[in-house]
Protein backbone atom coordinates (compact mmCIF):
# COMPACT_ATOMS: atom_id res chain seq x y z
CA UNK A 1 0.00 0.00 0.00
CA UNK A 2 1.82 2.88 -0.88
CA UNK A 3 1.39 6.65 0.61
CA UNK A 4 0.10 5.16 4.07
CA UNK A 5 1.76 2.36 5.48
CA UNK A 6 3.67 4.79 7.49
CA UNK A 7 0.49 5.89 9.55
CA UNK A 8 -0.93 2.47 9.55
CA UNK A 9 -0.95 -0.93 11.12
CA UNK A 10 2.78 -1.39 10.48
CA UNK A 11 3.43 1.19 13.33
CA UNK A 12 2.69 0.13 16.65
CA UNK A 13 2.31 2.86 18.72
CA UNK A 14 -0.91 3.60 19.79
CA UNK A 15 -3.09 6.03 22.23
CA UNK A 16 -6.64 6.52 23.33
CA UNK A 17 -8.36 9.60 22.54
CA UNK A 18 -12.08 11.15 23.33
CA UNK A 19 -15.09 11.64 21.23
CA UNK A 20 -17.70 14.41 21.00
CA UNK A 21 -20.79 13.42 21.52
CA UNK A 22 -22.21 14.24 18.44
CA UNK A 23 -19.74 12.45 16.87
CA UNK A 24 -20.20 9.35 19.27
CA UNK A 25 -24.77 9.54 18.74
CA UNK A 26 -23.76 9.24 15.04
CA UNK A 27 -20.87 6.70 15.21
CA UNK A 28 -22.13 4.81 17.68
CA UNK A 29 -19.78 2.17 20.05
CA UNK A 30 -16.93 1.89 16.97
CA UNK A 31 -15.55 5.35 16.80
CA UNK A 32 -15.32 5.28 20.58
CA UNK A 33 -11.73 6.67 20.55
CA UNK A 34 -12.29 8.96 18.13
CA UNK A 35 -12.49 12.72 18.44
CA UNK A 36 -14.83 15.22 15.88
CA UNK A 37 -15.43 18.02 16.56
CA UNK A 38 -19.19 18.31 15.18
CA UNK A 39 -21.48 15.84 14.02
CA UNK A 40 -20.61 14.46 10.60
CA UNK A 41 -23.47 15.96 8.44
CA UNK A 42 -21.94 19.74 9.94
CA UNK A 43 -18.87 18.59 8.87
CA UNK A 44 -19.36 17.84 5.20
CA UNK A 45 -21.15 21.21 4.69
CA UNK A 46 -17.93 23.02 6.46
CA UNK A 47 -15.80 21.03 4.58
CA UNK A 48 -17.02 22.29 0.85
CA UNK A 49 -14.73 24.95 1.23
CA UNK A 50 -11.62 22.79 1.40
CA UNK A 51 -12.90 21.29 -2.18
CA UNK A 52 -13.68 24.20 -3.63
CA UNK A 53 -10.32 25.85 -2.85
CA UNK A 54 -9.09 22.74 -4.01
CA UNK A 55 -10.72 23.19 -7.66
CA UNK A 56 -13.20 20.94 -6.70
CA UNK A 57 -17.40 21.88 -8.20
CA UNK A 58 -19.75 21.75 -6.19
CA UNK A 59 -21.33 18.73 -8.41
CA UNK A 60 -17.99 16.77 -7.90
CA UNK A 61 -18.58 17.57 -4.07
CA UNK A 62 -21.96 16.60 -4.35
CA UNK A 63 -21.94 13.53 -6.32
CA UNK A 64 -19.80 12.26 -3.46
CA UNK A 65 -21.38 13.15 -0.67
CA UNK A 66 -24.87 13.28 -0.87
CA UNK A 67 -25.43 9.96 0.66
CA UNK A 68 -22.22 9.22 2.54
CA UNK A 69 -21.72 8.20 5.52
CA UNK A 70 -18.63 7.62 7.36
CA UNK A 71 -16.99 4.07 7.99
CA UNK A 72 -16.04 4.31 11.63
CA UNK A 73 -15.03 0.67 11.68
CA UNK A 74 -11.75 2.24 10.13
CA UNK A 75 -10.82 3.31 13.81
CA UNK A 76 -10.17 0.40 15.10
CA UNK A 77 -8.47 -1.03 12.08
CA UNK A 78 -6.13 2.63 12.35
CA UNK A 79 -5.42 1.54 15.51
CA UNK A 80 -5.13 -1.83 16.25
CA UNK A 81 -2.22 -3.94 16.95
CA UNK A 82 -1.97 -6.26 14.54
CA UNK A 83 -4.52 -9.54 15.28
CA UNK A 84 -1.63 -12.40 14.55
CA UNK A 85 2.29 -12.12 15.57
CA UNK A 86 4.48 -13.75 13.37
CA UNK A 87 7.94 -14.70 13.19
CA UNK A 88 9.70 -13.84 9.82
CA UNK A 89 9.81 -17.12 8.64
CA UNK A 90 6.11 -17.63 9.46
CA UNK A 91 5.62 -14.28 7.52
CA UNK A 92 7.11 -15.19 4.46
CA UNK A 93 5.90 -18.46 4.94
CA UNK A 94 2.26 -17.35 4.79
CA UNK A 95 2.93 -14.78 1.52
CA UNK A 96 5.41 -17.17 -0.27
CA UNK A 97 2.66 -19.91 -0.31
CA UNK A 98 2.50 -22.58 -3.12
CA UNK A 99 -0.73 -20.96 -4.01
CA UNK A 100 0.49 -17.36 -4.32
CA UNK A 101 3.11 -18.66 -6.51
CA UNK A 102 1.34 -20.61 -8.72
CA UNK A 103 -1.09 -17.73 -9.35
CA UNK A 104 2.12 -15.71 -9.72
CA UNK A 105 3.25 -18.03 -12.54
CA UNK A 106 0.25 -17.66 -13.90
CA UNK A 107 0.25 -14.08 -14.22
CA UNK A 108 3.52 -14.02 -15.16
CA UNK A 109 2.96 -16.09 -17.93
CA UNK A 110 -0.44 -14.22 -19.46
CA UNK A 111 1.42 -10.72 -19.03
CA UNK A 112 4.96 -11.94 -20.29
CA UNK A 113 4.63 -9.16 -22.96
CA UNK A 114 3.74 -6.52 -20.42
CA UNK A 115 6.67 -7.10 -18.13
CA UNK A 116 8.84 -6.64 -21.36
CA UNK A 117 7.81 -3.62 -21.71
CA UNK A 118 7.52 -2.24 -18.49
CA UNK A 119 11.57 -3.11 -18.15
CA UNK A 120 12.36 -1.24 -21.42
CA UNK A 121 10.70 1.87 -20.66
CA UNK A 122 10.84 1.90 -16.88
CA UNK A 123 14.35 -0.21 -16.24
CA UNK A 124 12.58 -2.18 -13.39
CA UNK A 125 12.83 -5.84 -13.27
CA UNK A 126 9.92 -7.73 -13.41
CA UNK A 127 10.88 -9.77 -9.87
CA UNK A 128 10.45 -6.20 -8.03
CA UNK A 129 7.29 -5.43 -9.92
CA UNK A 130 5.60 -9.36 -9.75
CA UNK A 131 6.58 -9.12 -6.14
CA UNK A 132 4.52 -6.39 -5.39
CA UNK A 133 1.30 -7.20 -7.23
CA UNK A 134 1.26 -10.79 -5.40
CA UNK A 135 1.83 -8.92 -2.04
CA UNK A 136 -0.83 -6.01 -2.31
CA UNK A 137 -3.61 -7.71 -4.65
CA UNK A 138 -2.13 -11.65 -5.01
CA UNK A 139 -1.90 -11.00 -8.47
CA UNK A 140 -5.15 -8.97 -8.75
CA UNK A 141 -7.48 -11.95 -6.66
CA UNK A 142 -7.95 -9.61 -4.08
CA UNK A 143 -8.57 -6.36 -5.87
CA UNK A 144 -12.54 -6.46 -5.64
CA UNK A 145 -12.83 -8.89 -2.50
CA UNK A 146 -15.23 -7.77 -0.44
CA UNK A 147 -13.57 -9.20 2.74
CA UNK A 148 -10.52 -7.21 1.63
CA UNK A 149 -11.72 -4.37 -0.23
CA UNK A 150 -14.71 -2.01 0.35
CA UNK A 151 -15.77 1.78 -0.79
CA UNK A 152 -12.70 4.10 -0.05
CA UNK A 153 -14.86 7.53 0.07
CA UNK A 154 -16.69 6.22 3.85
CA UNK A 155 -13.50 5.13 5.25
CA UNK A 156 -11.54 8.29 3.96
CA UNK A 157 -14.25 10.82 5.08
CA UNK A 158 -14.54 9.22 8.45
CA UNK A 159 -10.55 9.23 8.94
CA UNK A 160 -10.89 12.91 7.58
CA UNK A 161 -13.85 13.91 10.10
CA UNK A 162 -12.69 11.88 12.82
CA UNK A 163 -9.07 10.92 13.09
CA UNK A 164 -7.48 13.50 15.11
CA UNK A 165 -3.74 12.50 15.28
CA UNK A 166 -3.10 12.90 11.33
CA UNK A 167 -6.13 14.72 10.14
CA UNK A 168 -4.61 17.05 7.64
CA UNK A 169 -2.91 13.50 5.94
CA UNK A 170 -6.64 12.27 5.64
CA UNK A 171 -7.97 15.41 4.56
CA UNK A 172 -5.63 15.95 2.10
CA UNK A 173 -6.36 12.03 0.61
CA UNK A 174 -10.03 12.71 0.76
CA UNK A 175 -9.54 15.91 -1.06
CA UNK A 176 -6.62 13.86 -3.63
CA UNK A 177 -9.82 11.17 -3.91
CA UNK A 178 -12.12 13.65 -5.04
CA UNK A 179 -9.74 15.28 -7.40
CA UNK A 180 -9.91 11.98 -9.20
CA UNK A 181 -13.16 11.70 -9.77
CA UNK A 182 -13.50 15.12 -10.60
CA UNK A 183 -10.59 14.09 -13.30
CA UNK A 184 -13.12 11.71 -14.91
CA UNK A 185 -10.64 8.65 -13.77
CA UNK A 186 -12.45 7.12 -11.91
CA UNK A 187 -16.68 6.86 -10.57
CA UNK A 188 -17.06 7.04 -6.71
CA UNK A 189 -18.38 3.44 -6.56
CA UNK A 190 -15.74 2.28 -8.24
CA UNK A 191 -13.36 3.23 -5.95
CA UNK A 192 -12.53 0.22 -4.29
CA UNK A 193 -10.05 -0.35 -1.34
CA UNK A 194 -8.24 -1.04 1.51
CA UNK A 195 -9.35 0.80 4.77
CA UNK A 196 -6.60 3.51 4.09
CA UNK A 197 -7.97 4.11 0.95
CA UNK A 198 -5.46 2.03 -1.09
CA UNK A 199 -6.76 0.58 -4.35
CA UNK A 200 -6.20 -1.83 -7.19
CA UNK A 201 -3.58 -4.16 -8.47
CA UNK A 202 -0.89 -2.56 -6.25
CA UNK A 203 -2.80 0.01 -3.77
CA UNK A 204 -2.26 3.56 -5.19
CA UNK A 205 -3.60 6.05 -2.60
CA UNK A 206 -5.83 8.78 -4.09
CA UNK A 207 -2.14 11.11 -3.99
CA UNK A 208 -0.25 8.61 -5.80
CA UNK A 209 -3.11 7.98 -8.22
CA UNK A 210 -2.86 11.49 -9.32
CA UNK A 211 0.36 12.18 -9.25
CA UNK A 212 2.54 8.97 -10.58
CA UNK A 213 -0.39 7.18 -12.35
CA UNK A 214 0.39 6.08 -15.91
CA UNK A 215 -2.06 5.59 -18.76
CA UNK A 216 -0.36 2.71 -19.62
CA UNK A 217 -2.99 0.63 -21.23
CA UNK A 218 -3.68 3.52 -23.21
CA UNK A 219 -7.09 4.01 -22.42
CA UNK A 220 -7.24 7.69 -21.70
CA UNK A 221 -6.86 7.41 -18.06
CA UNK A 222 -4.98 6.12 -15.72
CA UNK A 223 -6.34 3.39 -13.44
CA UNK A 224 -5.26 1.19 -10.15
CA UNK A 225 -7.69 -1.07 -11.44
CA UNK A 226 -5.34 -1.86 -14.93
CA UNK A 227 -2.84 -4.38 -14.66
CA UNK A 228 -0.89 -2.16 -17.50
CA UNK A 229 -1.35 1.05 -15.79
CA UNK A 230 -0.89 -0.05 -11.39
CA UNK A 231 2.22 -1.69 -12.79
CA UNK A 232 3.60 1.42 -14.44
CA UNK A 233 2.44 3.16 -11.82
CA UNK A 234 4.50 1.46 -9.22
CA UNK A 235 7.23 1.36 -11.57
CA UNK A 236 7.08 5.04 -11.61
CA UNK A 237 6.57 4.86 -7.83
CA UNK A 238 9.83 2.91 -7.20
CA UNK A 239 11.81 5.07 -9.29
CA UNK A 240 10.66 8.79 -8.34
CA UNK A 241 10.57 7.92 -4.54
CA UNK A 242 12.71 5.05 -4.35
CA UNK A 243 15.60 5.84 -6.59
CA UNK A 244 15.39 2.44 -8.30
CA UNK A 245 18.37 1.57 -9.83
CA UNK A 246 18.37 0.00 -13.77
CA UNK A 247 20.30 -2.87 -13.78
CA UNK A 248 20.93 -3.89 -10.12
CA UNK A 249 19.86 -6.88 -8.13
CA UNK A 250 17.98 -6.22 -5.12
CA UNK A 251 20.46 -8.23 -3.07
CA UNK A 252 21.90 -11.30 -2.35
CA UNK A 253 21.94 -14.32 0.13
CA UNK A 254 25.06 -14.45 1.92
CA UNK A 255 26.94 -16.50 4.51
CA UNK A 256 28.70 -14.72 7.24
CA UNK A 257 30.79 -17.43 8.92
CA UNK A 258 33.62 -15.62 10.87
CA UNK A 259 31.81 -12.03 10.18
CA UNK A 260 31.27 -10.28 13.10
CA UNK A 261 27.62 -9.69 13.75
CA UNK A 262 27.93 -6.23 14.61
CA UNK A 263 28.54 -5.26 10.82
CA UNK A 264 24.80 -6.73 9.75
CA UNK A 265 23.27 -3.32 10.77
CA UNK A 266 21.59 -3.25 7.88
CA UNK A 267 23.20 1.06 8.01
CA UNK A 268 26.82 1.00 6.72
CA UNK A 269 27.19 1.10 2.69
CA UNK A 270 30.13 -0.55 1.33
CA UNK A 271 31.19 -2.52 -2.18
CA UNK A 272 30.70 -5.89 -2.40
CA UNK A 273 34.12 -6.59 -2.97
CA UNK A 274 34.53 -4.62 0.45
CA UNK A 275 31.97 -6.78 2.24
CA UNK A 276 33.76 -9.72 0.75
CA UNK A 277 37.15 -8.75 1.97
CA UNK A 278 35.66 -8.80 5.49
CA UNK A 279 34.59 -12.38 4.98
CA UNK A 280 31.11 -12.50 3.73
CA UNK A 281 30.37 -14.73 0.94
CA UNK A 282 27.60 -15.88 -1.67
CA UNK A 283 25.46 -18.26 0.56
CA UNK A 284 25.67 -20.67 -2.56
CA UNK A 285 29.09 -20.76 -3.09
CA UNK A 286 30.55 -18.92 -5.96
CA UNK A 287 31.35 -15.06 -6.63
CA UNK A 288 29.60 -11.78 -6.36
CA UNK A 289 28.07 -10.44 -9.93
CA UNK A 290 28.19 -6.90 -8.88
CA UNK A 291 31.73 -6.37 -6.77
CA UNK A 292 31.20 -2.87 -7.33
CA UNK A 293 27.65 -2.37 -6.25
CA UNK A 294 27.20 -1.00 -2.56
CA UNK A 295 25.50 -2.64 -0.28
CA UNK A 296 24.67 -3.15 3.32
CA UNK A 297 24.53 -6.05 5.46
CA UNK A 298 21.62 -7.37 7.09
CA UNK A 299 20.98 -10.43 9.44
CA UNK A 300 17.14 -10.42 10.59
CA UNK A 301 17.34 -13.03 13.04
CA UNK A 302 21.23 -13.15 13.72
CA UNK A 303 24.15 -14.89 11.69
CA UNK A 304 22.37 -18.23 12.25
CA UNK A 305 19.92 -17.97 9.97
CA UNK A 306 19.68 -15.96 6.08
CA UNK A 307 21.57 -12.96 6.31
CA UNK A 308 21.60 -10.56 3.06
CA UNK A 309 23.65 -7.90 1.28
CA UNK A 310 21.30 -5.16 0.43
CA UNK A 311 21.18 -2.89 -2.64
CA UNK A 312 19.47 0.31 -3.25
CA UNK A 313 17.08 -1.48 -5.67
CA UNK A 314 15.72 -3.18 -1.65
CA UNK A 315 15.49 0.23 -0.54
CA UNK A 316 13.30 1.28 -3.20
CA UNK A 317 10.97 -1.39 -2.23
CA UNK A 318 11.07 -0.70 0.73
CA UNK A 319 10.21 3.00 0.42
CA UNK A 320 6.59 1.13 -0.77
CA UNK A 321 6.56 0.27 3.00
CA UNK A 322 8.77 0.48 5.44
CA UNK A 323 8.60 -2.51 6.78
CA UNK A 324 12.12 -4.42 6.42
CA UNK A 325 10.23 -7.81 6.62
CA UNK A 326 7.79 -6.41 4.16
CA UNK A 327 10.50 -5.57 1.70
CA UNK A 328 12.04 -8.60 2.05
CA UNK A 329 8.91 -11.21 1.51
CA UNK A 330 8.25 -8.74 -1.88
CA UNK A 331 11.60 -9.23 -3.41
CA UNK A 332 11.89 -13.04 -2.35
CA UNK A 333 8.38 -13.49 -3.50
CA UNK A 334 8.87 -11.99 -7.00
CA UNK A 335 12.30 -14.26 -7.16
CA UNK A 336 10.37 -17.18 -6.37
CA UNK A 337 7.63 -16.26 -9.01
CA UNK A 338 10.50 -16.63 -11.70
CA UNK A 339 11.88 -19.45 -10.66
CA UNK A 340 14.73 -19.01 -7.80
CA UNK A 341 15.26 -21.07 -5.03
CA UNK A 342 14.08 -21.00 -1.35
CA UNK A 343 17.02 -19.24 0.97
CA UNK A 344 19.80 -21.38 1.45
CA UNK A 345 20.25 -20.77 5.36
CA UNK A 346 17.07 -21.98 7.23
CA UNK A 347 15.23 -19.65 9.99
CA UNK A 348 16.27 -20.91 13.53
CA UNK A 349 13.28 -22.87 14.70
CA UNK A 350 11.46 -22.14 11.46
CA UNK A 351 9.62 -25.15 9.12
CA UNK A 352 8.56 -25.64 5.88
CA UNK A 353 5.29 -24.30 4.87
CA UNK A 354 2.42 -26.40 4.17
CA UNK A 355 2.24 -27.44 0.46
CA UNK A 356 -1.19 -26.43 -1.25
CA UNK A 357 -2.66 -29.62 -0.52
CA UNK A 358 -1.72 -29.87 2.59
CA UNK A 359 -3.40 -25.87 3.00
CA UNK A 360 -6.60 -26.99 1.61
CA UNK A 361 -6.75 -30.25 4.01
CA UNK A 362 -6.38 -27.59 6.62
CA UNK A 363 -9.47 -25.73 5.57
CA UNK A 364 -11.81 -28.80 5.18
CA UNK A 365 -11.47 -30.10 8.49
CA UNK A 366 -11.18 -26.75 10.10
CA UNK A 367 -14.73 -25.92 8.15
CA UNK A 368 -15.93 -29.42 9.19
CA UNK A 369 -14.98 -28.72 12.64
CA UNK A 370 -17.43 -25.35 12.63
CA UNK A 371 -14.62 -22.80 11.84
CA UNK A 372 -15.40 -20.90 8.34
CA UNK A 373 -12.53 -20.81 6.29
CA UNK A 374 -14.46 -18.79 3.45
CA UNK A 375 -13.42 -21.50 1.41
CA UNK A 376 -10.93 -24.35 0.70
CA UNK A 377 -8.88 -23.00 -2.50
CA UNK A 378 -5.64 -23.10 -0.33
CA UNK A 379 -4.59 -19.34 -0.09
CA UNK A 380 -4.53 -18.26 3.64
CA UNK A 381 -6.25 -15.39 3.82
CA UNK A 382 -8.36 -13.51 7.26
CA UNK A 383 -10.86 -16.00 7.29
CA UNK A 384 -8.41 -18.87 6.97
CA UNK A 385 -6.20 -17.33 9.96
CA UNK A 386 -8.91 -16.44 12.19
CA UNK A 387 -10.36 -19.99 12.09
CA UNK A 388 -6.72 -21.51 12.70
CA UNK A 389 -6.76 -18.96 16.00
CA UNK A 390 -9.58 -20.45 17.08
CA UNK A 391 -9.05 -23.32 16.81
CA UNK A 392 -5.99 -22.93 18.32
CA UNK A 393 -7.59 -21.54 21.25
CA UNK A 394 -9.74 -25.25 21.26
CA UNK A 395 -5.96 -26.87 22.05
CA UNK A 396 -5.69 -24.65 24.74
CA UNK A 397 -2.01 -23.08 22.80
CA UNK A 398 -1.45 -19.55 22.19
CA UNK A 399 -3.55 -18.48 18.57
CA UNK A 400 -1.06 -16.55 16.18
CA UNK A 401 -3.57 -17.89 13.09
CA UNK A 402 -0.64 -20.37 11.59
CA UNK A 403 -1.45 -22.76 9.87
CA UNK A 404 1.46 -24.87 10.54
CA UNK A 405 2.60 -28.56 10.92
CA UNK A 406 1.16 -28.53 14.71
CA UNK A 407 -1.87 -27.40 13.36
CA UNK A 408 -2.24 -30.01 10.70
CA UNK A 409 -1.13 -32.46 13.12
CA UNK A 410 -3.73 -31.81 15.72
CA UNK A 411 -6.44 -31.73 13.04
CA UNK A 412 -5.95 -34.51 11.58
CA UNK A 413 -5.63 -36.35 14.95
CA UNK A 414 -8.91 -35.26 15.58
CA UNK A 415 -10.61 -36.84 12.71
Amino acid sequence: MIGTRRFGAMHQTRRAFLIGAGALALAGEGAAAQSAKQPFEAWVVQFRARARARGITDAVYDRVTGNLRPDTSVYAKERAQPEFREELWQYLNRRISEWRLNTGRAATQQNAALLKRLRHDFGVEPDVLLGLWGMESAFGELVTDPDHMKPVFPSLAALAWGEPRRRKYWETEFLNGLAVVQRGWANPDEMLGSWAGAMGHTQWMPEVWLNLGVDYDGDGKPSPYSVPDALAGSARYLIKRGSYQRGLPWGFEVAMAGVPEKYADARSWRTVEDWAKLGVKPAGGGRFDVPKARTRLWAPVGTDGPCFLLTQNFYAVRSYNPSMNYALAVCHLGDRVLGGAPFVTPFPGGERPLTLVEIQEVQRRLTRAGLDTGGTDGRVGNMTMRAVANFQRRMGVEPDGYAGLDVLAALRGGR
